[in-house]
């Protein structure tokens, strides 16, 4: 049995799900790793020269064991996530850390303590095989899956289950991740696959759609309203992109901050109509490594306001970190919200505290999401109000290209990956709504 009889399979127009249910599973299969003997590879570089190409491999592994709860979902497409980009250069630290202590934790998670790690985040496929107590899919189910892994013996998790003492990121936290021909997965991380959409094109959203979702629109975030005005870093990247079309479609205005003229039509091409070219207007809010510059956030928040009539800002959508923050609380209006889900130029945040205390602004951490909360962001996508932001998709074995252009920036959107798909373009299943959508489907592919 090889996985080329699963991708027959899968091709197949009249493969049932007991078709699948009897096909033997292959002894192994390919997949994107890094190997845990060479995490000081890039000992002494800064970060922008360690090279994802010199870290990342594509391998034979073999199939894990699968578990209670869990299920194999043979992988059509994935994509690059800033996480898998951490995890090629080993920074902030090595994710082998994390599989080390997660394979300390009970028997059956000693499978993801391994020297190499499976990574990726993000897979639309379709199920192979479900464990015990798995009620709600089966073999043959078209599937995309979020990233959330979850434990829940903790009460600490049953309000909001990000806020578990186990949660961990699916291919960065654990092994055996997306971007790979066959991906294990605990079964509450599958979600139906949006029918209008290719199987690179529904493994895009994943990720960052939720992130943006529950850091934008849930109530564990922003909560965003109609008629708020809403600062977008970076509105034209893997999250920004997302933030800008839950803005739009939830009645809010986007500020959209870009880097290019090319970045700012993006925008536009979105519905967006408030937009900040950064370096054409050339802000630079630190004087050197060690200051920022006030006047400079002064001068942001006078553009900010030309834009909008006069008014601040509600809401700042918050992931650059320390190159921003300072920008960021200085202009949020009084009351207003900072949501911060990740830090991208820098961990070390520093703002001046007066503008926040006495402005009764607010900073909420936000990290990815809940069950529900994917849930209802990839209802979003399956019923065609937001659309995916694929821009480019690479072979699985030139995943170390895609993740080295992610690193460097020079890539819109999200890029995917094909795993056991062929080509481009398969998997279509609801052709009309497609039709209906597809100049916004295609949007980020036509730049």
């Amino acid at each position: 049995m090889t996985v080329k009889d699963i991708l027959d399979a899968i091709q197949s127009k009249d493969a049932t799900s007991a078709d699948f249910a009897a096909l033997p599973l292959p002894e192994s299969y390919q997949a994107i790793t890094v190997h845990k003997d060479e995490t000081e590879m890039f000992a002494g570089l800064t970060t922008r020269d360690k090279d994802p190409r010199k870290s990342i491999h594509l391998d034979d592994v073999p199939v894990p064991e699968l578990g209670p709860g869990e299920a194999l979902v043979a992988v059509m497409a994935s994509s690059v996530n800033y996480n898998s980009v951490w995890t090629s250069i080993f920074e902030p630290l090595s994710t082998f850390g994390f599989l080390e202590r997660y394979g300390r934790t009970n028997e059956l998670a000693k499978r993801h303590d391994l020297p190499y790690h499976i990574i990726g985040s993000d897979l639309a496929g379709v199920v192979l095989r479900t464990g015990p107590g798995v009620n709600a899919w089966k073999p043959g189910d078209e599937v995309v899956a979020h990233c959330l892994s979850v434990e829940l013996e903790s009460s600490d998790g049953h309000n909001d289950t990000m806020l578990d003492p186990e949660q961990r990121i699916w291919g960065f936290e654990t092994n055996f991740g997306g971007l790979a021909e066959i991906a294990l997965v605990k079964s509450n991380q599958l979600m139906p696959k949006p029918g209008h959409l290719s199987w690179e094109e529904a493994a895009a959203p994943g990720l960052v759609n939720s992130t943006a979702y529950r850091q934008l629109v849930s109530r564990n975030g922003a909560g965003m309203k109609q008629g708020d005005n809403v600062l977008i870093w970076g509105a034209s990247g893997g999250l920004g992109s997302y933030a800008t079309q839950f803005a739009l479609a939830g009645g809010a205005n986007p500020i959209c901050v870009v880097s290019s003229d090319q970045k700012a039509d993006i925008c536009r091409s979105m519905g967006a109509e408030a937009i900040i070219d950064r370096s054409a207007e050339g802000y630079k809010f630190w004087k050197d490594e060690t200051t920022q510059d006030p006047k400079e956030w002064k001068r942001f928040g006078k553009r900010i306001r030309e834009l909008t009539g006069g008014e601040d800002i509600d809401i700042v959508f918050e992931h650059p970190g320390r190159e921003t923050f300072g920008a960021s609380v200085f202009v949020t209006r009084k009351g207003g919200t900072i949501t911060t889900c990740a830090s991208t130029s820098g961990y070390m945040h520093e703002y001046d505290n007066r503008y926040l205390w006495m402005s009764l602004k607010r900073i909420i951490g936000s990290h990815f999401a809940n069950y529900r909360e994917a849930w209802e962001a990839n209802r979003l996508i399956a019923k065609g109000k937001i659309h995916p932001t694929l821009s480019k998709v690479y072979s699985l074995e030139d995943t170390g290209q895609a993740a080295y252009d992610v690193h460097r920036n020079l890539h819109q959107g999200k890029v995917g990956v094909l795993c056991l798909a062929p080509e481009e373009g398969l998997g279509v299943r609801d052709e009309e709504l497609r039709a209906e959508h597809i100049d916004a489907i295609n949007r980020f592919r036509n730049i």
